[in-house]
């Protein structure tokens, strides 16, 4: 048997295994190499167990210096040394003892493993609870990115709504402090305010941000969730503020001597004449009206049920278009805002009404109307949807079908088998609702003496 050395470990293979040996070490072993007739080049230790068998065990494979996965000749004599130093040890069943080390090594690793998977987690939890150590504020901009920007504003109302009265309040508190009682300081100072509704929306609103929070692990429970909405201000009392003739004709007079914009005067009238949404008014491009075919298109982007509304304008409607037009810019929307990038906040012309309908204040209040008073009405506090409301009671009491009326506020019919199958447009019927909403108006806002000439006149 040759001695192995690289030069023969490299040397022709032949038909049938070939053995190189290299000196015993200390008489406890040696080390031998394989050269297989193909296949790789194997080094071996042999040694004798405890029962005198001649064991030869496997230790590597030959290769050259820096090839993965195999070792020199001066390696393999360093590995037979190790095993050699067992073996004089004392330790004769060597691939047992090895196996043994191999199941110890692999448990240390497991071990190992589970410790840093555990650290991992402990890691992990820590970021979870810093996590929820975000303010309020924090979460509420998450939320504005994630879930506010996919409604038809991008959210814009939401914040504003949250700027002005829950992030100050409570914007700087971390997430996970927030208690139940945090949440009622912010709808109770709402509540104080007289305004109940808002303080119901708002809570919902808070409600919708801490339910985002749970539903992406940031806190494990909803702060608002063993509050009633209901317990909020009370019960929600629907309205049902209808203006009456009177108080159409007092509103006419007293608009001049309100301190409005003409086109705010102009919106009142559209919202009562066509009975629409003041934010689809607002909102409206001057693309989609036509004053000689008499109609208004709200395109499905800025109706309530995201469907397109076709609106048959009255000649008191066209004439309060025409005013606007008359005196306002070249510009694409009707409403336009102050840089003409956009139409106006949809909020704009509530504001303005509820400025003028107030309490007197001992002071005048900065940015706030000097009128507090000038279009307060009998029957109290008016909104625009009150006109949109109003006008349909008005075309029932002319006689008009409800369901036209239904169809002309653009609702959405509950009903779903109607929704399915009773496909009549009612264009004709709506477009004469509408006319006759508009006489109705045109006469109400007549001078005295005009009224009493059309009144004589529809009796002869």
């Amino acid at each position: 048997m040759a001695n192995i050395t690289d030069r023969a470990m490299n040397g022709k293979r032949g038909s049938t295994d070939k053995w190189l040996s290299a000196v015993a070490i200390w008489g406890h072993g040696s080390l031998v190499a394989r050269i297989p007739p193909e296949g790789e080049r194997l080094f071996y230790f042999r040694y004798r167990n405890s029962k005198g068998e001649r064991i030869t065990h496997p230790i590597g494979t030959y290769g050259r210096s820096g090839q993965e996965g195999t070792m020199t000749v001066a390696e393999a004599g360093q590995r037979a040394q190790e095993l050699a130093g067992l073996h004089k040890a004392g330790i004769r069943n060597i691939r047992e003892h090895l196996i043994a080390e191999e199941a110890s090594r692999i448990a240390t690793r497991e071990a190992e493993l589970t410790r840093l998977a555990a650290e991992k987690a402990a890691a992990e939890a820590e970021q979870a609870r810093h996590a929820a150590r975000k303010s309020v504020r924090d979460l509420f901009e998450h939320w504005a990115k994630v879930d506010l920007i996919n409604r038809k504003d991008k959210g814009v109302e939401v914040r504003r709504m949250f700027e002005k009265d829950v992030l100050p309040c409570i914007g700087e508190l971390a997430v996970a402090d927030v208690k139940k009682g945090h949440i009622t300081e912010v709808t109770d100072a709402l509540l104080a305010r007289g305004v109940n509704r808002m303080a119901k929306l708002i809570f919902s609103l808070m409600r919708q941000m801490f339910r985002f929070a749970v539903d992406r692990d940031l806190i494990e429970h909803d702060p608002s969730a063993s509050i009633r909405k209901a317990k909020i201000g009370g019960k929600d009392v629907e309205r049902d503020r209808v203006l009456t003739d009177d108080e159409i004709r007092d509103l006419h007079k007293k608009m001049p001597d309100a301190g409005l914009l003409l086109s705010t005067e102009a919106a009142i009238w559209i919202a009562l004449a066509t009975c629409c949404r003041i934010g689809e008014l607002l909102s409206a491009r001057w693309e989609h009206i036509d004053s000689e075919k008499r109609s208004w298109l709200i395109p499905a982007e800025n109706s309530k049920n995201g469907k397109p509304h076709s609106v048959y304008l009255s000649d008191f409607a066209v004439n309060q278009f025409d005013r606007i037009k008359a005196h306002s810019s070249d510009s694409t929307w009707c409403y336009p805002n102050t840089d003409n990038s956009g139409p106006v906040c949809s909020k704009t012309v509530t504001k303005q009404l509820s400025d003028r309908q107030r309490p007197i204040e001992k002071k005048t209040m900065s940015r706030r109307s000097a009128k507090p008073q000038a279009l307060l009405l009998p029957g109290g506090k008016w909104t625009p949807h009150d006109l949109r409301r109003t006008g349909a009671t008005i075309m029932t009491a002319l006689g008009v079908l409800p369901e036209v009326a239904e169809r002309c506020l653009n609702h959405t019919e509950e009903n779903k088998v109607k929704r399915i199958y009773q496909r009549h447009s009612y264009a004709k019927e709506m477009a004469e609702a509408w006319r006759l909403l508009g006489e109705h108006l045109e006469l109400l806002t007549r001078s005295d003496t005009e009224s009493i000439i059309m009144i004589s006149r529809s009796h002869t």
